[in-house]
């Protein structure tokens, strides 16, 4: 063979040799896996009297997107300013995708003194103690609590039910702060809806109801009460401060112990309110039609309301019912026994669901037409 031609061949075959081993050659090693557990982000905190309780939602993946198997190490701790070190307040071990819980005492030196922010977080390490860092802040408010309430009584009113306490304060509470009430249904849901005029929506289980510290100390009415119900009653100081620096404004709490359930049942023992603006307009007798009074009224909005009824007389003889013996609907009238050329005074009761009657209404004259 010709000495070119045998190098060209050779360097081909080489070439060859090396493109094939080129397709078994590893790509670039993938650095190993750290196993950390992926930031906590939801992180809340809550604290009443001088407990805290946190909750979170513990991660199922690592940083990495693996598959977290086993429990989980959880590192709490809190941190009284941006510079001072992240102290461990417990620890604990949780599954993975678990919902994360922790509640706890403050030590005296967080339970006293001025209100002041205190922040917590929670840490998720690995086998080997590392972790992906803190999760979100939860600030709360150390310092002294407001002193627990006292006193709390509770008294039915037309308008709902009147709460009283003693709005007395502490040394260490020289001003009055506000006051937020807790109510829970007692009664059972309602088999079937109240037949009132206005049939309500469904009552909710649970409500507050914050008082201002600006209005006058030691009482507050609860409106947005149902009669036939039955309520518990507990309350609370709470001290409000606002974050400074903050995009978004945050205000945090610092409340009180509650006060001892106090339970009433929403007696009805106020009829309606009396009907206004009664007016009575005569119709004369027309093509065949015999001679009426057709009557109207402001119409009633309490929930309470099933109707009412209307009254008349002539002179000064006593007072009859004219409507049916069921309630009147609607805040109208038609009567139409009258006789042209007599007169008749008027008046309209309001008639509540547990059958209590208003006092009547201010009286409406009419007469009849002759023709």
């Amino acid at each position: 063979m010709d000495p070119i031609l045998k190098r060209v061949w050779a360097a081909g075959a080489l070439a060859a040799s090396l493109a094939i081993a080129g397709c078994g050659l590893p790509g670039a090693p993938l650095p190993p896996s750290l196993h950390l557990p992926q930031r906590v982000t939801d992180l809340s905190a809550a604290r009443s009297g001088n407990q805290v309780s946190l909750a979170w939602t513990m991660p199922k993946r690592t940083t990495d997107k693996v598959l977290l198997k086993g429990a989980v190490h959880v590192r709490i701790c809190r941190r009284q300013s941006a510079s001072a070190l992240c102290t461990t307040a417990a620890t604990l071990d949780l599954a993975p995708g678990a919902a994360g819980r922790y509640a706890g005492t403050l030590p005296p030196d967080l339970a006293a003194g001025s209100p002041r922010v205190l922040t917590w977080f929670v840490e998720l390490l690995n086998s080997k103690g590392r972790s992906a860092g803190l999760s979100n802040p939860a600030p709360v408010l150390a310092g002294q609590a407001p002193p627990p309430l006292t006193g709390l009584t509770a008294q039915m009113a037309k308008d709902g039910v009147i709460l009283r306490w003693n709005p007395a304060v502490s040394a260490g509470q020289p001003s009055p702060t506000p006051v937020r009430i807790l109510r829970r249904l007692l009664s059972p849901p309602a088999a079937k809806p109240r037949q009132g005029l206005l049939n309500p929506p469904a009552e909710p289980l649970e409500q507050t109801l914050l008082v201002p510290a600006g209005v006058p100390p030691g009482r507050a009415l609860d409106k947005d009460i149902r009669f036939g119900q039955t309520y518990e009653y507990r309350a609370q100081r709470v001290v409000q401060i606002a974050l400074a620096g903050q995009a978004a404004q945050q205000n945090l709490e610092l409340a009180g112990a509650l006060s001892p359930p106090l339970t009433i049942h929403a007696v009805n023992v106020f009829p309606p309110a009396t009907p206004t603006g009664l007016a009575a307009i005569a119709n004369p007798a027309a093509n065949g039609e015999p001679a009426s009074i057709d009557l109207s009224w402001q119409p009633d909005t309490s929930p309470n309301l099933a109707g009412y009824i209307v009254y008349r007389r002539e002179a000064s003889t006593p007072w009859q019912r004219i409507s049916p013996a069921a309630p009147v609907v609607g805040p109208a009238f038609h009567d139409a026994h009258v006789e042209p050329g007599h007169t008749y005074q008027y008046a309209v009761t309001a008639v509540g669901i547990d059958g209590l009657e208003s006092p009547r209404s201010a009286e409406a004259q009419e007469s009849v037409p002759t023709q």
